[in-house]
């Protein structure tokens, strides 16, 4: 991204601007419109969202004056609008990847099936697609990445989701010349398994985010997945199912993020895990089989060695989306991708109370499941189910106890969604 400011300002000079067209307007698209609102060289052009004044209200929010937000319920008036320079505030999604001024589509919605819909119509209508929604890639990832550079857009992550945070560490290193050998993240609240939206609603308003959101971080299914999508991007693994999770401060991350026989909890190197205690921040581990660059290390106060973490303290979420936006609107380049091939990893999902057969299954943040972490090949090995094909249409086919992980054959799929329809057809092209 180096440089990225001058070349917004240079667009701003020139009187032109990326148009961005936003899907989900809950708490991460409020701030995201209004930090793009502060930029040079970029607008948030149409904002969506199921409830049209939370579309205009993340307008107004940003400072932007009533009467230069226009609502509108058809294609034609959105067009119109855009091409008259107002902001456009709008209640269906087809609208950002149909419009005809729209640069950049952003997925902050975190529905696996409306990101995996919204992603494969921005790809096909020629547009750059930002997701927020790490939900759905690490379930479709791989088919929508390969679509888009047959497509010649971008389809990426975003920087400010700890997976992209993660990702300019984990390429800062590998450039170096570093060996890497663990990448993760912080949590900053214990894991409830059982936590749903009922739960934690009331810390959920205080908050003003939505019940199922915050269940979802709770219940530890948003950690597993955002681990999953920094395993696919950088072919790390889990050493273990949902990982080891320490307790640690910044400091004694490079001892325990070393193998057992090295006095520290890892079976293997290559890992991605999760720590309780450096919340909110992200780490690489690295290290170097040099003694010069061991010796300069430590000179620099980055510890004894032979292992040293980089840790960087915070991730800015939706407030740093609007640089990927740029990256790829600017350098045609992704902040975070899955690799080519199979992915890596898999959020599977596991029965968060005793389920009987007939009853219906919610998906991520809900009463029924959550997801934990474990490699593609032993999700495909177990016959797994991915978080992220559970919906409330998912029905029960035979009882299953709490604690036990869903198969396919214990359930009935939804089979007539798009995320559904995308993940066979990956599996069919990539395996």
């Amino acid at each position: 991204m180096l440089g990225l400011n001058k070349k917004l300002s240079q667009l701003d000079e020139e009187g032109k601007k990326i148009k961005v067209g936003l899907v989900g307007a809950g708490q991460m698209g409020k701030g995201m419109v209004s930090q793009m609102s502060l930029m040079k060289g970029m607008i948030p052009a149409l904002v969506v969202d199921n409830d049209m004044e939370s579309a205009v209200e993340a307008y107004t929010l940003a400072g932007i004056k009533r009467e230069d937000i226009v609502t509108a319920r058809k294609l034609e008036d959105v067009n119109i609008a855009m091409e008259s320079g107002k902001y456009v505030a709008a209640e269906d999604s087809e609208f950002v990847t149909k419009a005809n001024l729209i640069d950049v589509a952003v997925d902050a919605t975190g529905v696996p099936d409306v990101g995996a819909k919204l992603a494969m119509d921005s790809i096909f209508n020629k547009k750059h697609i930002v997701m927020l929604n790490v939900e759905a890639d690490v379930v479709v990832g791989p088919i929508l990445n390969k679509m888009a550079q047959n497509a010649g857009v971008v389809y990426t992550g975003t920087a400010g989701d700890e997976p992209g945070a993660v990702k300019e560490i984990y390429d800062f290193a590998d450039a170096a010349g570093f060996d890497v050998l663990a990448v993760g993240k912080g949590k900053n609240n214990p894991v409830d398994l059982e936590a749903t939206p009922d739960s934690v609603r009331e810390k959920a308003l205080k908050s003003g985010v939505k019940p199922r959101m915050l269940a979802s971080f709770v219940d530890g299914t948003k950690t597993m997945v955002e681990m999953s999508c920094m395993a696919n991007a950088t072919g790390f693994i889990p050493d273990i199912r949902g990982g080891h999770a320490p307790s640690a401060s910044v400091d004694e991350l490079p001892k325990i993020f070393s193998l057992k026989s090295e006095g520290g909890i890892l079976n293997k190197y290559k890992i991605v895990d999760y720590v309780n205690g450096v919340a909110p921040g992200v780490f690489v581990i690295i290290t170097s089989k040099l003694p010069q660059v061991q010796h300069e290390m430590e000179y620099l106060s980055m510890g004894p060695g032979p292992n040293y973490v980089l840790y960087r303290p915070y991730h800015l979420t939706s407030l740093e989306t609007p640089l990927t936006v740029a990256r790829a609107a600017i350098y045609n380049e992704p902040t975070i991708i899955p690799m080519d091939g199979k992915p890596i990893a898999e959020t599977i999902a596991i029965a968060k109370k005793d389920l009987k057969s007939g009853e219906k299954l919610d998906g991520i943040g809900g009463f029924t499941v959550y997801g934990s972490i474990d490699t593609y090949e032993t999700a495909k090995k177990e016959n797994l189910v991915p978080i992220g094909l559970i919906n409330k249409n998912t029905v029960v086919k035979k009882d299953i106890k709490k604690g036990e992980l869903i198969t396919y054959d214990m359930v009935k799929l939804d089979t007539t969604t798009l995320i559904y329809k995308l993940r066979k057809l990956q599996e069919d092209i990539i395996g």
